[in-house]
């Protein structure tokens, strides 16, 4: 297997100002509550560094060398896809500086194995987790406020046991640490979300494309729920809410996993009819372009 035979976007993609039409945005969160995230700016409680021409920039790889590979070969591209991806957006060192203390967030959310695409591929949290360390950070922490016991979920996944390997520490995101915090949405004033997010100096947010069986798509901005305890507050208005969270938190750097999809019944999905495997990685510091180039992924159209 030809692990160079990967298919990079180049440097970035102009997703923020592609030719992405306002109905196909206004399906992904609707045309309000997107702009209103593109402008959170400042607002934010993180701030990504700054790039030139930085709105809707997304680096792609793609594999295109052996088809069908092995669970063992998907293991080793889903690794330089993540490093391609990221060396697109300049490399994880223009987000991590020297001595800083890191918040992984991925979905490991079920107990589900990493064949079944619900929760997001360990060899792309290992490998960011391994660039964070080799550009300096401190201290990597990663978890999930997991829909499933944390215990089977993290085992599952695969995700606790390769990050631990690289040095990671991994939390169980425990619900009597939550603290009611005032993120100032339109619809949501206040909520208890995690200290653990909010006390790192970078937040990561690594979600996997998948379907969700009320929102269609679940990425970027629906992984944010993995840090927030009262989730059924979400469900009056899931779109208006998310931009609420997304807003407050606007991680500086995204990753969005594409090795495996999962394409029905999700979010929890477990059958292997339902995954389909596009061995692509995207990153970007909008999370909001990026889920849009995951709905184009998943094949929904508005």
């Amino acid at each position: 297997m030809q692990l160079q035979a990967l298919e990079s976007s180049g440097t970035t993609r102009e997703v923020g100002r592609m030719k992405l039409n306002r109905s196909r945005r206004r399906f992904m969160v609707g045309s309000a509550a997107a702009a209103g995230l593109m402008a959170a700016g400042k607002s934010a409680l993180f701030a990504a560094p700054p790039l030139a021409d930085d709105a809707g920039r997304m680096s792609i790889a793609r594999w295109k060398g052996v088809a069908n590979p092995s669970p063992e070969q998907i293991g080793k591209i889903a690794e330089r896809l993540t490093e391609k991806a990221l060396e697109g957006l300049g490399g994880i060192e223009r987000f991590v500086r020297k001595g800083a203390v890191v918040f992984i967030k991925p979905n490991m959310s079920w107990d589900r194995t990493p064949e079944l695409a619900a929760n997001t591929n360990p060899d792309v949290i290992a490998t960011i987790v391994r660039k964070c360390l080799e550009a300096g950070a401190k201290t990597v922490r990663i978890g999930d406020n997991s829909c499933n016991p944390a215990a089977k979920a993290y085992a599952a996944s695969g995700i606790a046991e390769a990050a631990k390997k690289l040095g990671a520490e991994i939390l169980t995101l425990d619900k009597t640490r939550f603290v009611e915090t005032e993120i100032r949405g339109e619809l949501i004033k206040s909520i208890p979300i995690h200290p653990q997010t909010l006390e790192c100096d970078l937040l990561i947010n690594v979600p996997v494309v998948k379907h969700h069986r009320l929102t269609k798509l679940t990425a970027c901005m629906k992984n944010c729920m993995g840090i927030i305890e009262n989730r059924q507050k979400f469900h009056q208005n899931v779109p208006a809410c998310l931009v609420d969270l997304a807003k407050f938190l606007r991680p500086p750097l995204c990753v969005l996993d594409a090795v495996r999809i999962l394409t029905a019944n999700g979010p929890t999905g477990g059958n292997p009819a339902d995954v389909q495997t596009k061995l692509t990685v995207a990153a970007g510091v909008d999370a909001v372009a990026l889920d849009a180039w995951g709905a184009e992924v998943l094949g929904l159209k508005a």
